[in-house]
């Protein structure tokens, strides 16, 4: 770790925090009905939308009809998504002559970008026409993250309403975020990126020279390779929207290593950026809207004591390098463990990257996880596991932060002997019971398909490691799918069939088990009388509540995952730095 490297993880924390309360008040002002600056430019399209939908933006809803509105809107765009896939070789903007994708990838895609995991079984460039990137892809980039956005909002006013049956229209809070914050950050962000060198065309792939002409052996016969094909295409736009709306998927098999996607130490750095961006403002948000700023602040410590814990031990563990390389005699790693990392971005940036994209449910990657240490994929692979609450994906990441407020409230009564309290409202056996299925749904579903994958003769085929780093990946695949996250070990042959098929319904799950009851659970708090806070109220924005919630997220991680860590990074970790013993 070099001085620079502390620079820059410190501007880092310091440009993320600053730009906490200004997007945060803007966005409290977009679902308060109000959007300063942009209404009069972008309230004419918002009136069209409802217009062309048939939308009363004054009806609101209940729980069941706003949950109903989601599932059905879901259901379409995994419809419409896999649909342009099947059809792609017939349909226009498709310069490379991309065929039709197959049904197990179709699925499985569809189901990722609708359900805001961007997990990505496939090479983009070698895959995708522009249509489907655009069309079906960048498309879902912008309403799956409006549909975050859209149910954390509805939670919000359960918490502020009193004695309501209704929690909001779910067309008017995706309209408004999805028109006013996604679109308008976006476009901005995609110039930016364009600016850096991200490309932006819709010329067909370029055959470009080698500098440095090489040869291929086929079937015994040598011939000289003088060209290459550098795959192109409307990248910027798909890549501003992948980072602002916690998706992560590339446009290119590379991701954000790739340097079309990614030229520039400054890309490099405001995309790490993107990422959290809007996350971290949410709990601005939420704090403005429930009319305590103070409960947003303790949200946002909570995960930033997560995120620098985490950040502090991933960047030690590939700073330190390899364990098994420095066990060699007379070799050194000055730089780090460097495999696997673009050299122009540094081992130390690679690291930011790397638990910034699995704090939040982004998935894109800057280097291969699969080449860090033992310790180094295990802080990514943990980040998942909890649930993505460490800011998490737009809407969904700080929804499920307040489910564990929840659970530490109900604890902290448990601990007293009171009925727990929460913002002024009553936490009864419906809202625990709700809370619990959102915090326990992925778990299992992540040691389900880890066991499916173990005992599956077909999972056990993708895998391309033996031993602990082997079972690494089938949990790691395991992990992203269930918790949305969408960023990969590299080392699974994830497209295939089995896998397709067994993290699309992870992904489904994971998504849907999670929002459900938390539309639930708004809808349940929504309909409750809000109580004066009284001499035993546990207050909810003070430093001992932040480490108690801290220390809920933790623990219910571990209890959940250590024996399955404990099968694959941690001995690995052990083996690796004791190779005696058998690493």
């Amino acid at each position: 770790m070099t001085s620079a490297d502390y620079l820059q993880l410190g501007l880092y924390a310091a440009v993320l925090t600053a730009g906490v309360k200004p997007l945060g008040w803007y966005m409290a002002r977009v679902y308060q009905g109000r959007a300063p600056g942009l209404e009069p430019v972008l309230g004419p399209a918002e009136r069209l939308v409802y217009r062309a939908a048939g939308v009363d933006r004054s009806a609101e809803m209940t729980w069941q009809r706003y949950a109903a509105a989601v599932l059905g809107l879901s259901l379409v765009s995994v419809l419409a998504v896999y649909a342009v896939q099947r059809l792609q070789g017939v349909l226009p903007l498709n310069p490379a002559g991309q065929p039709a994708v197959s049904p197990d990838s179709a699925f499985n895609t569809a189901v990722s970008f609708a359900s805001n995991t961007n997990w990505q079984g496939y090479g983009g460039e070698a895959t995708m026409s522009y249509l489907t990137q655009m069309a079906a892809l960048t498309v879902q980039n912008f309403v799956s993250a409006g549909v975050g956005m859209a149910v954390l909002v509805a939670l919000i006013r359960g918490f502020a309403r009193a004695n309501s049956p209704t929690i909001g229209n779910f067309w008017v809070d995706l309209t408004r975020g999805t028109l006013y914050i996604l679109l308008p950050l976006s476009v901005v962000f995609a110039l930016v990126l364009a600016s850096q060198g991200v490309v932006q065309t819709f010329e067909p792939y370029r055959e470009v020279q080698l500098l440095e002409p090489t040869e291929q052996t086929t079937d015994g016969v040598t011939t000289p390779v003088t060209t290459q094909t550098v795959a192109v295409g409307p990248a910027a736009s798909q890549v501003a929207i992948k980072q602002l709306g916690t998706n992560g998927g590339g446009f290119f098999n590379a991701n954000s290593a790739h340097p079309l996607e990614n030229p520039t130490p400054l890309s490099n750095f405001l995309q790490c950026l993107a990422i959290l961006l809007i996350p971290a403002g949410l709990c601005w948000t939420f704090g403005e809207l429930v009319d305590d700023r103070r409960q947003g602040w303790a949200l946002y410590a909570a995960m930033a004591v997560i995120f620098a814990v985490m950040l502090g031990v991933c960047v030690w563990a590939e700073a330190r390098g390899n364990p098994a390389v420095a066990a060699v005699p007379g070799v050194e790693q000055p730089a780090g463990n460097t495999e696997g990392k673009e050299t122009r971005f540094g081992v130390a940036n690679t690291a930011l990257w790397a638990v910034a994209t699995t704090a939040a449910s982004n998935g894109s990657v800057n280097g291969m996880h699969d080449s860090f240490t033992p310790l180094g994929g295990l802080v990514p692979m943990w980040l998942m596991q909890l649930g993505e609450v460490v800011f998490g994906g737009v809407g969904s990441g700080l929804y499920g932060m307040i489910v564990f407020a929840v659970v530490a409230v109900f604890l902290a009564g448990l601990m007293v002997g009171r009925t727990p309290e929460y913002l002024g409202k009553k936490v009864g056996a419906f809202e625990v019971k709700m809370a619990s299925l959102a915090v326990l749904i992925p778990c299992g579903m992540v040691l389900l398909a880890t066991a499916a994958g173990v005992m599956f003769e077909d999972g056990r085929k993708g895998v391309l490691n033996s031993g602990p780093h082997g079972f690494s990946e089938i949990l790691y695949a395991a992990s992203s799918a269930s918790n949305n996250n969408g960023s990969a070990f590299a080392g699974l042959s994830a497209n295939t069939p089995f896998y397709n098929g067994l993290l699309g319904l992870c992904m489904l799950v994971g998504r849907f088990g999670v929002m459900i009851p938390v539309v639930a659970l708004a809808g349940s708090l929504a309909a409750r009388n809000k109580v004066p806070a009284g001499p035993g109220t546990l207050p909810t924005h003070t430093p001992l509540f932040v480490g108690m919630l801290v220390s809920v997220v933790v623990v219910v991680g571990a209890l959940s995952f250590f024996p399955a860590l404990a099968l694959g990074p941690i001995v690995e970790q052990i083996a690796a730095a004791n190779p005696a013993a058998g690493g």
